[in-house]
């Protein structure tokens, strides 16, 4: 007994001998050209707006008050001082004291200035 043949297969198709490359169009524009915004109209790259002028938050301070409950305060500061208070009068002295620090912190008085004094 012998196997029976598969049948042929009718495929109009041929199969490629080699790689071949997509036609492309001839008048295409390339991708992520310069697009200006209108005629006359420079698109000239800006200083960044954005910028700072040197100076850098150091020391923040958050008061939280809701109505109906006691008002809350934290005094925090990169050279490391971080306190808090509850109650009125408590936050209005950590208020006074978050103040006094600016004179206080070695983080604003220049280094220089306090060799030589």
């Amino acid at each position: 007994m012998t196997a029976p043949t598969p049948p042929a297969l009718d495929c109009p198709t041929t199969t490629p001998t080699g790689p071949h490359t997509a036609p492309q169009p001839v008048n295409a524009t390339a991708v992520g050209g310069r697009k200006g915004v209108a005629e006359g109209v420079p698109t000239a790259v800006r200083p960044d707006p954005r910028c700072g002028d040197g100076r850098y938050p150091v020391a923040w301070l958050r008061i939280t008050a809701p109505r109906g409950a006691a008002p809350t305060a934290t005094s925090t500061c990169l050279c490391g001082r971080d306190r808090s208070a509850v109650g009125h009068g408590k936050v209005l002295a950590l208020i006074a004291d978050h103040e006094g620090h600016r004179d206080l912190c070695p983080l604003r008085i220049p280094q220089e200035g306090r060799a030589a004094a």
